[in-house]
């Protein structure tokens, strides 16, 4: 079966840039059930092995779509370094829920080109890491999502803030610096990104959204995450109504995936959340 990829397909959302966007699927003018995937923090749509993961899905019949979030600091030249360091500082969650909303909103306009290669009325949304915490959400407000699955997803957004002296003086400077563990760069945290979440305290309070789930949920989790606690999954699982949960023996955050992945092999690990995910997705069908 040959696999049609488009790539970096600009999508126009509400926030002056473009949702950088890709699709796979296999071109036999039938319309195919929609998998949608939000990456993480200090993520990208063209990370480690996401381009097999697309390609697995786009095999099995699916039609892939994976995307940047337009403030994830990456840019068209360069879709894999953090160069618009200023666009990283001014995201926020409620800018990812818009882009997330904005790739749902592309997929039924009536003059979408990919019409016929769309089945609309069933869409996956899997989330990696904050991107699951940001699929939740999205869930159980956007009613044409079918079901849901969750990658080492975080089950709150608040806690990861800090407090106290540290966010006093967060507020008093208007910026704070992160260090990216794989570039070593210094990536800058506006201010508003705290005043985001605290004027929308409720909307991005995950448990929330959980609980108000009408859909099936894949939890997934590897036992040595060391980025976010296999705890944050056992309360995923516990607050959706319609859930399952995988937990992974000692797989850690990125189930043995690295970056940049130059292996035409998944490791052992991400097979194993992969195969658990397309046997979820097609028994909830």
């Amino acid at each position: 079966m040959e696999l049609i990829k488009k790539n970096n397909i600009q999508i126009t959302g509400k926030h002056n840039k473009p949702i950088l966007t890709d699709l796979v699927y296999s071109e036999n003018n039938k319309p195919k059930s929609i998998v949608i995937f939000c990456h993480g923090y200090k993520g990208f749509k063209d990370w480690g092995a996401w381009d097999l993961m697309a390609e697995e899905f786009a095999e099995k019949g699916y039609f892939f779509l994976k995307f940047n979030f337009s403030h994830n600091g990456t840019t068209p030249e360069d879709m894999t370094e953090f160069l618009d360091i200023e666009a990283f500082g001014d995201n926020n969650y409620i800018k990812e829920l818009d882009d997330l909303q904005s790739v749902i909103d592309w997929l039924f306009l009536s003059n979408n080109k990919y019409h016929k290669d769309l089945n609309t009325s069933d869409i996956t949304v899997i989330g990696h890491s904050r991107g699951g915490g940001i699929s939740i959400i999205k869930a159980a407000e956007e009613k044409r999502i079918t079901r849901l699955v969750t990658f080492s997803s975080v089950s709150d957004f608040a806690s990861r803030f800090p407090s106290g002296d540290v966010l006093k003086k967060w507020e008093k400077k208007g910026v704070n610096y992160i260090v990216n563990t794989r570039t070593k760069q210094q990536l800058p945290h506006h201010f508003q990104f705290y005043t985001n979440l605290k004027e929308n305290k409720e909307r991005l309070t995950i448990a929330r959204a959980a609980k108000a789930l009408k859909i099936p949920h894949l939890v997934v989790h590897g036992s040595k995450d060391t980025s976010v606690p296999l705890s944050d999954s056992g309360k995923l699982f516990d607050w959706s109504p319609d859930s399952e949960l995988l937990l992974v023996e000692g797989a850690d955050h990125v189930y043995a995936v690295s970056h940049p992945w130059e292996s035409d092999e998944l490791p052992s690990d991400f097979r194993y959340v992969l195969d658990a995910t397309l046997k979820f997705i097609s028994k909830r069908a």
